[in-house]
């Protein structure tokens, strides 16, 4: 669409933009014209309209950039991953910085390839998602290198004390603990968990927060509550694999590490002949886009991804500003989302 400015804006397409906005038509021309007597926040409301619309903002009303920051993200098929990144921009751009979107695919760019990239077209600083920082057996004096190069970051979902950083993670134990609540309080006691890598910061909290609340809460040993963990990969198929296995066990409720091995795990649940939640009920984690309308709704445990994402940026403009940010996790509290593929356990047929 062309831009609309003064002298091309129809009668119908300022009264498109005044209804989406919630103002008056008078107040879109003002707004578009440069006019005083608008607030900022009705200008800001107006000009999100003509963005939601699909109108390119008149040349005056665009935002002189205040700089790059770069966003590293893993591959965007989890749906978590596209939710953050969103999110991120928006804030970012609330600021008036442009966010470069970096995408690792197998394969592809590696994260210190776009690294380089990113530091040369002179970002002001970079946020990293899901990103080494959380892979253990990785080297991390990368991160170190790069705060030499003056660049500031902010670290999302992994730790490690070796990094000198804001990190911003949910809590992935309290998570673990809620869902184990929940499946104990509908009679569940043969409760697995299908997670990712061991390697992985967040996989091995998930793994401390599930064992240590079936040893709490159902009374299970060490040894019984590690027998009920599966490690695969973060996919359906992972799910999948890992659900069978899981289901071998006598699993009568099964815990996932992300919404995406949830709806794996429902799949293998179905291939045997079995219903969810009539004969297994499922959690997932991240409550991704979309994952109320699966078929059951998905129970799961909700990341904080605005409160996460709003927290990160803040963190690292404050760096931008030269004012170093806390070198500390910021932990955020997940929440358990109660749809329909949880239920009352099984009656025992032993």
């Amino acid at each position: 669409m062309g831009a609309i400015g003064s002298g091309a804006v129809t009668t119908a397409r300022l009264a498109d933009i005044a209804a989406q906005a919630g103002v008056s038509e008078a107040t879109v021309s003002r707004v578009l014209n440069g006019k005083a007597g608008v607030s900022a926040a009705t200008r800001q409301t107006v000009l999100a309209a003509l963005d939601v619309l699909g109108y390119e903002r008149p040349t005056r009303l665009r935002q002189r950039s205040a700089g790059l920051i770069g966003l590293i993200t893993p591959e965007l098929n989890n749906p978590i991953f596209p939710a953050l990144a969103q999110v991120i921009e928006q804030v970012l751009s609330r600021h008036g910085y442009t966010p470069v979107l970096c995408t690792q695919t197998p394969g592809g760019s590696t994260e210190d390839e776009l690294v380089e990239m990113l530091v040369d077209r002179g970002v002001s600083g970079i946020v990293f998602v899901s990103g080494l920082h959380a892979d253990t057996t990785a080297a991390h004096d990368r991160y170190a290198r790069l705060a030499g190069r003056q660049v500031p970051f902010v670290l999302i979902n992994g730790y490690s004390e070796r990094i000198s950083a804001p990190f911003v993670s949910p809590d992935d134990r309290a998570a673990m603990r809620m869902a184990v609540q929940h499946l104990v309080e509908l009679g569940h006691e043969r409760i697995g968990l299908a997670v990712g890598q061991r390697r992985y910061v967040p996989v091995l909290r998930k793994m401390e927060g599930f064992t240590a609340a079936l040893q709490s809460i159902l009374g299970q040993t060490r040894e019984q509550a590690e027998s009920m963990v599966h490690h695969t990969l973060f996919s359906v198929e992972g799910g999948h694999a890992a659900a069978g296995a899981l289901l071998d066990k006598g699993c009568t409720a099964i815990v996932c590490g992300s919404d995406m091995m949830a709806l794996g795990a429902i799949r293998a649940v179905r291939q045997r002949g079995l219903t969810v939640p009539q004969d297994v009920s499922v959690v997932g984690f991240d409550d991704s886009p979309l994952i109320a309308f699966t078929e059951p709704p998905l129970t799961t445990i909700r990341q904080p991804v605005e409160a996460m994402a709003t927290a990160a940026v803040d963190a690292l403009l404050e760096e931008v500003g030269g004012n170093p940010a806390q070198r500390a996790e910021f932990m955020f509290q997940p929440e358990l989302v109660v749809r329909g593929s949880t239920a009352a356990a099984p009656a025992r047929r032993d």
